[in-house]
């Protein structure tokens, strides 16, 4: 039986590799998995890059970066299987929720609305000279960060001007939102709920009202691993899918959450929310629903799409993290491996109603060519050349 050592970060997005160990599937294929919980994204990044972990549950920007060699170390990475499709939310504290909503011209449930009025919260601020606001993301490269931006920039906001962006662990964003160090954040269930139950936040947009489709977390290993270990690697993707599947039929939503809940340390409850996309937004009560909140084992969730691995570096170019250049984009592309998980299922793609024409679904915008990032990222303003200045907490 081969044994391994897989990290993973607290995250509901980590489910099926949960279900996985936990649910016997993974050994079922004749692997004996060790999971190993951290609590940052460097540290699961540094770990699988130096060999001490075998596997991880990963950002999916966070593989593309260090596959590019941008931020860190060069270390190719790929990514044969999905672990989940959307899953973040934009929470707010009731104060600022309560001056976007006065500073509102319509519905601030509609993101252009809500950036608009930021807008205007800012203008404000600076004017008499007050702090910018702050808003906590999990890591340079993840949609947090672009999700933030792309929200912010839509109303014509800098978000390296105008605003200050810190990183924080996913772990850390309630208590840095009760503290009044952030007023706001962008992370993966089941953190929005625990600040929403806590009082302490409100739940202002989900991820997938950003954009309609983005694949948030990945399952990712060492690019030469995976060519060493090809039969390891293929039992691998057959137990997350296996255990991906049953994750999906709600019949199964008691054992699923009673596994995700013991690991991540919640109330099961909450992963019942963010399971069924029926979340609470606000300490009274108040509840939004959709059934694209997450989406672990349906709609080709669980296929890697390079479209969206094309996405990510155009958000790593337009923010200054990375130049353009058709064959980065390549290489960024090449980190999802979607013929692996096709070999490894017997499986060939289809396609699947409801999804975005594009893959995407951003809120405003034109729709995404993943062949011609160039010509897209040329009408969007504001985009860097340089790096943007992130404070960083450890």
């Amino acid at each position: 039986m081969s044994k391994l050592r897989i990290g993973f970060i607290p995250l509901v997005d980590a489910t099926a590799l949960l279900v996985a160990v936990d649910g016997g599937f993974a050994k079922d294929q004749g692997l004996d998995v060790e999971l190993v919980r951290e609590v940052s994204w460097s540290n699961v990044r540094d770990k699988l890059n130096l060999g001490l972990f075998d596997a991880a549950h990963l950002l999916a920007p966070v593989a593309v970066a260090s596959s590019l060699g941008t931020g860190h170390v060069r270390v190719p990475l790929i990514t044969p299987f999905n672990l989940g499709v959307n899953g973040n939310a934009i929470t707010v504290s009731p104060r600022l929720f309560a001056d976007l909503a006065a500073a509102a011209d319509g519905n601030i449930a509609e993101p252009l609305v809500s950036a608009r009025a930021l807008t205007r919260l800012v203008a404000e601020r600076k004017n008499r000279n007050a702090e910018p606001l702050t808003f906590g993301m999990t890591f340079p490269f993840s949609h947090h960060n672009y999700q933030l931006r792309y929200w912010m920039a839509a109303a014509g906001l800098d978000p390296d001007e105008d605003v200050r962006l810190v990183v924080l662990p996913p772990p850390y964003m309630v208590e840095s939102l009760a503290s009044g160090h952030v007023d706001g954040f962008c992370v993966g269930a089941p953190w929005n709920s625990v600040a929403v139950d806590s009082g302490i936040g409100r739940i202002l947009h989900f991820g997938c009202e950003i954009q309609s489709r983005v694949t948030e977390k990945v399952f990712a290993v060492r690019e030469r691993w995976g060519d060493e270990n090809p039969d390891t690697l293929a039992a691998l993707i057959r137990a997350l899918s296996a255990a991906a599947d049953f994750v999906e039929d709600r019949n199964n939503l008691e054992a699923v959450t009673t596994i995700v809940g013991r690991r991540l340390d919640v109330d099961p409850e909450l992963i019942v929310r963010t399971m069924t996309g029926v979340l609470k937004v606000s300490p009274d009560g108040a509840t939004r629903s959709s059934d694209r909140y997450i989406m672990i084992g349906r709609n080709g969730a669980k296929r890697p799409d390079p479209v969206q691995a094309a996405w990510i570096y155009a958000q790593i170019v337009r923010w200054g993290q990375a130049p353009m250049s058709e064959e980065l984009r390549g290489h960024a592309q090449a980190v999802f491996r979607a013929d692996l998980y096709d070999a490894a299922l017997g499986v060939a793609p289809s396609p699947h109603d409801g999804e975005p024409r594009d893959g995407i679904g951003a809120f405003v915008g034109p729709e995404f060519p993943p062949g011609d990032i160039a010509a897209h990222l040329a009408a969007w303003r504001p985009r860097r050349s340089e790096r943007p200045r992130l404070s960083i907490v450890r």
